[in-house]
């Protein structure tokens, strides 16, 4: 496969991508980042009962 005929493959594939919008109806990002933000706080939590040296 040469490199003209692979970039004019992705130049295709990104030019059907734009038609989706690219979300899922599913992804509500209140909820990704409410649930990236109790996991974080929840690691948060695990390291300083892990850490009671100090």
């Amino acid at each position: 496969m040469s490199f003209h005929s692979a970039a004019a493959q992705l130049v295709t594939l990104a030019a059907e991508g734009q038609e989706h919008g690219g979300n899922h109806n599913s992804l509500n990002p209140a909820v990704t980042g409410g649930g990236a933000l109790v996991v974080l706080l929840l690691l948060l939590w695990i390291t300083t009962r892990f850490n009671r040296d100090r």
